[in-house]
């Protein structure tokens, strides 16, 4: 018998439809809006996935029909980093914009090889593109936070090295087969910005300190019920 029930994707862009037919701005991040915005490649994890929903806050809620978490984060996303993005919701028309998608994952200090995924899959899909225009990796969505911030720039450079360890590892089979783009080639162009981009007094500042000092968060657990 077929089961009626929706997938985990089906149900999140549900939600974020029908929040749009009340005047409420939902957009979906995390895995399943790489799923969402990357239909050709193969789904990076399994359909039992919880919902991120962005629209300092963190709410929590379980489907009653299907079981399902589902996380929602007010304006911005506080983890080991925090990514602002209070006026950038209308960007895209189901998800976060890609740019904003990225730093969500490159904000991850122990990054796992989904997360990694997710990054090689947009960078698969989509150019990274001077300025900051919607559906690309925008280098005017990212430069100006990692040359202000030595402890975002450190963790991203950090993950840009890792992930393209990973890419050009052809038994972690990470990377999508027949994608528009090369991963790789696009990383090295983000991994170059980032490098080049000018710092500020604030980041010179941070960076004399280095890694003596931990320059990020550490996220919160919160086992849910």
């Amino acid at each position: 018998m077929t089961d009626p029930s929706p997938t985990a994707l089906e149900e999140a862009v549900g939600i974020c439809e029908t929040a749009g037919d009340e005047g409420i701005t939902v957009r979906l991040a995390g895995g399943l809006a790489i799923q969402y915005l990357t239909p050709d490649f193969p789904p990076r994890g399994g359909d039992r996935q919880d919902l991120d929903l962005y629209g300092h806050k963190q709410l929590y809620f379980q489907s009653a029909a299907t079981g399902r978490s589902v996380d929602v984060l007010i304006d911005r996303l506080h983890m080991c980093h925090t990514v602002e993005f209070k006026d950038r919701l209308k960007r895209m028309p189901v998800t976060l914009d890609v740019s904003d998608l990225l730093l969500t994952k490159l904000q991850i200090v122990e990054l796992n090889e989904k997360d990694a995924q997710d990054v090689l899959y947009l960078c698969s899909a989509y150019p990274v593109r001077d300025g900051d225009e919607p559906g690309t990796i925008g280098l005017g969505r990212i430069r100006p936070i990692v040359g202000n911030d030595w402890g975002w720039w450190r963790t991203v450079t950090l993950n840009l090295n890792h992930i393209i360890a990973l890419a050009r590892d052809d038994s972690q089979r990470l990377v999508p087969a027949g994608a528009k783009h090369s991963a790789v080639e696009q990383l090295a162009v983000l991994s170059k910005a980032i490098e080049t981009v000018p710092k500020s007094l604030r980041w010179k500042a941070r960076a004399k300190v280095g890694e003596r000092v931990r320059w990020y968060e550490m996220p919160e657990e919160t086992a849910h019920h």
